[in-house]
């Protein structure tokens, strides 16, 4: 049986190890599909409800995985349906494959139906590699240099094969005169600074008296180095949101995550530092970091095109997270832990116990806060947590504690709506023995979320462990925009944009074959989500909360908030009071930090 090029491709995924294609069918890769039903659907088709989920998919499976995410969609509106997810893993630094189909070489240039100039749309989003298939003999090097590059890069690339490429019978690269004969593989690397360079950073970190660490994502793999370095700097250790799970919460000198999102002590750690060291980081405020003329300042990343920026870095420094680390820990000279370290570790105190406050706040019906504060303690250590883009993030970035073996992400610099669901699939195929929880507000649940419980209903029961819980914070409300236009705009809610239907989502999920709740009492929210944590299936928690919590930033001064107190009182009609009464009591919780930061 003659091999064809469908089944070449496939064969060429299975031997770069590659186990589950996250997709959706359409006839511009007929072919691959056929070649899929000879191959017993090795690697695993995985089938989406849509081409962008598809590719949230495989970001998830690649975040949680550390293996390169693949995601298969047909020519024209199937490939376009794949660039919001593939951008979400460019902009994260995720390895991501995309394989797209294309029509017939015969009908390109004639306007033929679905046909869309595939090089240039894929143009940004796969910049490093994207390549079209136009005769066998250009695979395998096609394909190894889309996953090479990928992996190499932490990026996305593109292959293009049109339909009747597909249908082809392959034939590889002989040894002749433009052919590009391929090898699997690409081994890891480590690289190392220059001692000399490792010398001036070490002169940098020694001199300070007062140092701050932000970590991001590209630290997660030097856990114990930068324990080691805030041991002997004395420092305190702020997490950008990609590196939530870079370090553990439990640590005293942890500030937990920084700028819009983040804590107030990682806010005053930034404002307060003489010296700062940032690791696997391109967190992009500015204004969150020190001021320029405050910080002698160092970056450890291993992308050199992301060193140097956001800061007036005094030296930059181009290499692995771990091994650089280990390289510069024997030229620093421990430091007394005196008062610096004591007042990162009561204002990290301090601050959980604002937060415990917060949650204890009265709402009408449920304070989102309490929902989520209360699900910290019952968390598993080995919990993979997704949350998606709007105030949902506010809570998963301030009240979840990372321990353990705990792993947790989001759509980091896209920000986009609707990947938290589609990531938490992912990262079940990922780690099917592992519990994974996804936090949404109700407009990400409408835009993806539910559609894609039905992806989680068709492939539950292959899971070792079936606990996939989606909680729905569902006020009604697009709530963070909301929020941004009284606190930044003095503009009240405008309802035909922001307001939102209520929907069961409980009960769609138990109409599928899941199961799930809707909580409407905050007597009711522990109870459920020990039923969730317990269940045997899929799991949805419709969760009944109260707009009127502000996800007040930790930099926010009382104007602002008098601002959005403002928007309220110009509108809002019937919810107004509501909404002010809520104010007030996250203003009175915000009140003794602005009187701490005064003192």
């Amino acid at each position: 049986m003659t091999t064809k090029v469908s089944d070449y491709i496939l064969q060429r995924l299975r031997e770069w190890e590659v186990d589950h294609v996250f997709a959706y069918a359409g006839d511009g890769i007929n072919g691959l599909l056929a070649a899929w039903g000879r191959a017993e659907n090795k690697p695993r088709f995985v089938q989406a409800r849509h081409e962008e989920m598809a590719a949230f998919q495989a970001v998830g499976y690649a975040k949680f995985s550390g293996r390169a995410g693949v995601c298969a969609a047909t020519s024209g509106p199937g490939a376009i349906h794949l660039l919001n997810g593939l951008y979400d893993a460019k902009l994260d630094h995720v390895p991501v494959v995309a394989i797209v189909g294309q029509t017939n070489r015969s009908a390109m240039g004639g306007s033929y139906q679905q046909e869309v100039d595939l090089l240039s749309l894929y143009k940004d989003v796969a910049a490093d590699f994207c390549e079209m298939v136009t005769v066998p003999e250009q695979l395998p090097n096609v394909i190894d240099r889309a996953l090479r590059t990928a992996y190499a890069k932490r990026t996305v690339t593109a292959v293009i094969i049109p339909a009747d490429v597909q249908e082809l019978d392959y034939s590889p690269p002989t040894h002749a005169f433009k052919m590009v004969p391929s090898s699997l593989g690409v081994t890891s690397s480590a690289p190392v600074p220059a001692e000399a360079d490792l010398d001036r950073a070490a002169e940098v970190l020694n001199a300070g008296e007062k140092v701050a660490v932000l970590i991001g994502q590209g630290a997660r793999g030097a856990q114990e180095e930068v324990r080691r370095l805030a041991d002997l700097t004395g420092a305190g250790v702020a997490k950008a949101l990609l590196g939530k799970d870079a370090l553990p919460d439990t640590l005293p000198y942890v500030t937990g995550a920084i700028g819009l999102l983040g804590t107030r002590p990682s806010y005053e750690l930034m404002r307060d530092c003489d010296t700062l060291l940032v690791v696997g980081s391109s967190f992009p405020y500015t204004q969150f970091l020190p001021e320029f003329d405050q910080a002698r300042a160092v970056q450890i990343d291993i992308d050199p095109f992301m060193i140097g920026m956001r800061y007036p870095f005094e030296v930059n420094l181009v290499g692995d997270a771990r091994e650089t680390l280990r390289s510069l820990l024997p030229k620093l000279k421990k430091k007394r832990h005196g008062s610096w370290r004591k007042k990162i570790e009561k204002d990290t105190d301090r601050w959980w116990e604002v937060m415990r406050a917060r949650a204890a706040v009265e709402a009408e019906p449920i304070n989102p806060e309490y929902v989520v504060h209360a699900l910290d303690a019952l968390l598993p250590d080995d919990v993979i947590l997704t949350a998606d883009s709007g105030s949902a993030a506010n809570w998963y970035a301030r009240h979840l504690r990372i321990r353990g073996a705990m792993r947790g992400s989001l759509s980091g610099t896209l920000a986009t709506m609707g990947p938290g669901v589609p990531y938490a699939i992912g990262a079940k195929f990922a780690h099917p023995d592992r519990p994974a929880l996804a936090l949404v507000g109700d407009g990400a649940m409408q835009m993806n979320g539910m559609a894609e419980l039905i992806t989680a209903a068709k492939y539950w029961r292959d899971w070792e462990d079936p606990r996939l819980i989606v909680a729905v914070l569902n006020n009604q409300d697009l709530n963070q925009v909301t929020w941004e236009m009284r606190a930044m705009s003095g503009a009240p809610q405008f309802l035909p944009s922001q307001a939102i239907p209520d929907v069961p989502y409980a009960d769609f999920a138990r109409s599928i074959g899941l199961d799930g709740v809707r909580v409407e009492k905050p007597g009711e929210v522990e109870a459920a989500w020990h039923k969730a944590l317990g269940a045997d299936r899929p799991y949805v928690i419709d969760f009944r909360t109260d707009p009127a919590v502000p996800p007040i930033p930790p930099h926010a001064t009382l104007d602002q908030i008098e601002a959005a107190a403002s928007a309220i009182v110009k509108g809002d009609s019937d919810r107004t009071g509501m909404i002010r009464q809520g104010l007030k009591a996250k203003v009175q919780e915000m009140l003794p930090g602005h009187r701490h930061r005064e003192e």
